[in-house]
């Protein structure tokens, strides 16, 4: 622990490069990096290297670039490299692994910002005598966030806390960086391509202000865990104090789940997906909202093997629940009764008026993204959504133009990407657990 009275660090060191125009050039760098290294490709291609050894190479060092790029600019960069890491699993394995390391590397790394900085934020928020509010607190980062970073301390009660500072500019960078992201937005497809680029970026824009503000992350978090008190199966993090740019809560130790990813037994795996899944379809009904935020970083196992769940700022407010129509059209696909769920499907607005649609092509759309509920037990591979994500993606398919001509509502929309994301961290766990009886238990129209 250090001394709190004694800061250090060059006060001009920024947490995050500010200006607009270096942040661009970094952005920037991405696509244009990419092509050279595709055109030096070509070359090597010439010279008799096989094609595999050179895509090999070119992937390594796209993801090197990647990380790199998205992890030191922090803010709306690291934020989007985040969300796309959930769906590295439908990457073809072929070139998944580097962008594997890279994305998953996202989830919780970034340089940290001077102590003297943070200290600055923490009297900026908590008051100049911030300090007499802690028994002890480490200056060295113990985490870090795409906007913030988590410090170890001991609150003047003795309680161990874990302190998010919210870096200075963050407001300006992930504004900046969203705007830069959206032009890339096809690049960017092509290294995700479970992921709907465009969408997941809007989102990402309109969420902005709530993750910007640490009082409504507290407040959400302080409803989660009013929901959850004393639950066996998931643990919920107390907020102990909070301010716009600082929120303290109670300190948990686990393993994060990205641990468990990497090198988790398959009971430990099936153990903990079980609970992720169980948490994704009951919060919805027990506390009327959805963590809107579904990536390795935010979630860790306790020791006596609950599932943590962290990182409240992005939520979905659902005061009804999951919407009635998604469970009864989930059940119909699941049972090949095409043609109730087209007139379902149109009676919730799914298919536009004058859209011509046949039946038949819906249901060969939707029905396999039901095989997880088919029998008491689904074993969640990155095979499995690898054949999804090329299923649905393929342009020369029907499913391609099936696909294209459905419209998810806007309510919709975080509930699809929330449960999309879900589902990719179940593949990358490759965890079998009860997905039917889950949901038969929590999404309302379902078992009717």
């Amino acid at each position: 622990m250090t001394d709190l009275r004694d800061p250090n660090g060059d006060e001009n060191d920024s947490a995050i490069p500010r200006r607009a125009a270096a942040r661009t050039a970094k952005l920037a760098s991405l696509p244009l990096g990419m092509a050279g290294r595709a055109v030096g490709g070509w070359g090597r291609r010439l010279t008799g290297q096989s094609a595999q050894d050179v895509n090999a190479v070119l992937s390594a060092k796209a993801a090197e670039q990647l990380f790199e790029v998205l992890g030191t600019l922090k803010g709306g960069a690291m934020k989007f490299g985040q969300a796309l890491s959930v769906f590295e699993a439908a990457i073809p394995d072929d070139m998944a692994a580097p962008y594997r390391e890279a994305l998953t590397k996202l989830q919780a790394a970034a340089p940290p910002m001077p102590a003297k900085q943070t200290h600055r934020v923490l009297a900026e928020q908590l008051g100049r005598s911030w300090s007499s509010r802690f028994a002890e607190f480490d200056d060295d980062p113990a985490a870090s966030a795409s906007i913030g970073q988590v410090h170890r301390a001991v609150w003047h009660d003795g309680r161990e806390v874990a302190v998010k500072v919210q870096y200075p500019g963050a407001d300006e960078a992930l504004r900046s960086d969203l705007r830069q992201l959206q032009r890339f937005s096809r690049l960017f497809q092509s290294l995700a391509p479970g992921a709907e680029v465009k969408p997941l970026l809007a989102e990402l824009s309109d969420r902005m202000n709530e993750e910007l503000d640490y009082r409504a992350e507290a407040g959400n978090q302080r409803e989660f865990a009013s929901a959850f008190d004393g639950d066996e199966h998931v643990l919920i993090p107390r907020v102990v104090a909070s301010a716009p740019k600082v929120i303290v809560t109670e300190w948990v130790t686990g393993t994060p789940l990205a641990r468990i990813i990497a090198d988790g037994s398959a009971e430990e795996r099936d153990h903990i997906g079980t609970r992720l899944a169980e948490f994704h379809f009951s919060s919805p009904e027990r506390a009327h909202l959805l963590h809107a935020d579904p990536h390795p970083g935010n979630f860790m196992r306790t020791g006596d093997g609950r599932l943590c769940v962290i990182d409240f700022g992005g939520v979905a407010r659902l005061p009804d629940g999951i919407p009635r129509y998604l469970g009864q059209m989930t059940r119909l696909a699941l049972d090949g009764r095409s043609t109730e769920l087209m007139s379902l499907l149109r009676e919730a607005g799914f298919v536009r008026s004058g859209t011509e649609l046949a039946a038949e092509d819906v249901l060969a759309y939707l029905a396999p993204f039901t095989e997880p509920l088919a029998g008491e037990h689904f074993h969640f591979t990155r095979r499995w959504m690898q054949k999804q994500a090329g299923r649905v993606g393929d342009t020369r398919g029907q499913d391609f133009r099936t696909g294209r001509s459905l419209n998810l509502p806007p309510e919709y929309l975080m509930i699809h990407r929330v449960t999309a994301g879900s589902t990719g961290i179940l593949c990358q766990l490759d965890a079998t657990i009860p997905a039917r009886s889950i949901v038969e238990e929590w999404q309302p129209g379902f078992a009717d």
